[in-house]
């Protein structure tokens, strides 16, 4: 009798201490990692999101912003923190795929992620300076052909960037030869475009340079997407024109992610927090406002295909521009 008497202490003690340490995971506030400084993109987005996000799954979520090496420092952070979904990392392909295959010093792979849910899409297009004498995705190629002698160049956010790894596959896959300008953000670039020092970009899409395009400082000749964003209906896609059909399927998206080996329970509550934060209409709205849209409902299976299929793309385009890390 005594003995079972201990055993009940005992598990009873399990079970308690087990329903404490799960109260102190859904209490304690979240932390929400975005690889870049505040003011940026990525960081309105976050301040979008966090505080719907705090409220839907019950406990509060703090925006943290860690910049260095296109976002690698940041990544590798969450990566050195324990897998217990109290640190989400905001990341996109760019960070998660792409520094690894740039960066030598990134010793991380996109294996080491799990993408809990990516949370939105934004619109690429192709800016110009304003004098450049083209007005159509179809119109730059045909003078990329005719300027052998003096290639057209064009800016990028920084070697190893998608957008970069994108115009070199324009390049090798239409036989023309542009030559690369790259910076060391979007603002640098945008200004020397409506400067002309640069011929053109392809960068996502934001009010800022909307502005320029109307003040007649750069020219917005077209988006990739098999369709015109709703968000963006003027601008024509390259779908519509002949050169760069094939194009058509990139899209710049970011989604939430966990390291590799977070437990099952932990990645199903933060999933469904974030998919009911995605569906409040006035983080929709918010996101509409900075030209973004909210990501299309998926379910864990669903994102996690959908991350090794975005994976097996860029590394498969980052073989075939023989893209070396440096």
């Amino acid at each position: 009798m005594t003995s079972l008497r201990k055993c009940t202490t005992f598990l009873a003690g399990v079970l308690l201490a087990a329903s404490a340490l799960a109260q102190q995971a859904t209490t304690k506030p979240l932390t929400l990692m975005v690889p870049y400084p505040a003011g940026g993109p990525s960081d309105t987005i976050a301040r979008t999101l966090h505080v719907p996000m705090g409220k839907a799954l019950g406990q509060s979520v703090i925006v943290e912003n860690l910049g260095g090496a296109g976002g690698a420092v940041a990544a590798q952070k969450v990566l050195s923190d324990p897998a217990d979904g109290r640190t989400l990392f905001q990341g996109s392909a760019n960070e998660v795929i792409l520094a690894p295959l740039v960066n030598a010093a990134v010793k991380y792979k996109a294996e080491d992620f799990r993408l809990v849910h990516p949370v939105s899409t934004g619109v690429m297009v192709f800016v110009t300076r304003h004098d450049l004498p083209v007005n159509s995705a179809d119109d730059l190629i045909a003078l990329a052909r005719k300027s052998k002698d003096k290639p057209l160049t064009y800016g990028s956010v920084g070697l190893g960037s998608l957008y970069h790894l994108i115009l070199e596959d324009v390049q090798q896959r239409k036989g023309v030869q542009f030559i690369h300008a790259p910076y060391k953000g979007n603002a640098p670039l945008v200004q020397d475009l409506g400067g002309g020092q640069v011929d053109f970009a392809l960068l996502a899409y934001n009010p800022a340079m909307g502005a320029m395009a109307e003040q007649g400082r750069v020219k917005i000749i077209g988006q990739l997407g098999a369709q015109r964003s709703e968000l963006l209906k003027q601008v024509p896609s390259v779908s519509e024109g002949q050169e760069l059909k094939d194009f058509s399927s990139y899209t710049i998206w970011s989604g939430f992610f966990v390291p590799k080996g977070t437990p099952e329970p932990v990645v199903a509550r933060l999933h469904q927090g974030i998919v009911a934060t995605l569906k409040d209409e006035k983080v929709r709205e918010q996101l509409a406002a900075q030209t973004t849209a909210p990501a299309a409902t998926m379910s864990l299976e669903e994102a996690a295909s959908f991350f090794t299929s975005e994976t097996a793309r860029y590394r498969a385009v980052a073989k075939a521009i023989k893209l070396q890390p440096q």
